[in-house]
């Protein structure tokens, strides 16, 4: 019923991510998909082996349509008449990297795991960060190569390209 307990099975891998000219949305849902460990053969809902993410240029999210001025961030303070409420704009100055990290935190599921997955992400608003020596994949130079690359007539992934790497 559950994955066999082997090292390498729960071994966490570090993800670097440049959200710079990304959707938000997208960006968002792949992060929690990493958080989770949901590409693993070996997932399973009610363990925790999600990965490492980082994400750089965090500012630098995009947001389609015109939720650039319609977006609001909402939240109450627990006291009487203390309901924040934040148009994207003003909340993206004051808070570079919350936009992304409020859309990863929606994006996991409502439960005891939630908190310490959004512990392993890492968001930084410029390109600097510490973590260079832990990253293990970078989604940028994947994509460069050709392994997360679709083929547009066919659909499927391009196996020649893979299978030349």
């Amino acid at each position: 019923m559950f994955p066999p307990k082997t090292g390498l099975t729960y071994a966490r891998v570090w993800h670097l991510v440049d959200a710079k000219n990304k959707n938000l949305g997208k960006l968002a849902q792949r992060i929690a998909i990493a958080l989770r460990g949901k590409y693993k053969p070996s997932y399973h809902p009610t363990v925790d082996m999600g990965d490492y993410v980082v994400v750089i240029n965090a500012r630098n999210v995009q947001l389609s349509g015109n939720k650039m001025e319609d977006k609001n961030y909402r939240w109450h303070s627990g006291y009487i008449g203390h309901v924040t409420n934040m148009k994207y704009d003003t909340f993206s100055e004051r808070h570079p990297t919350a936009p992304l990290k409020k859309a990863a935190y929606g994006m996991l599921p409502k439960n005891n795991l939630r908190k310490v997955q959004m512990s392993r992400l890492l968001l930084f608003p410029d390109s600097e960060h510490p973590y260079e020596q832990n990253i293990f994949k970078n989604y940028e130079q994947m994509i460069e190569d050709g392994i997360l690359v679709d083929d547009a007539n066919t659909g499927e992934n391009d196996k020649e390209k893979i299978a030349d790497l």
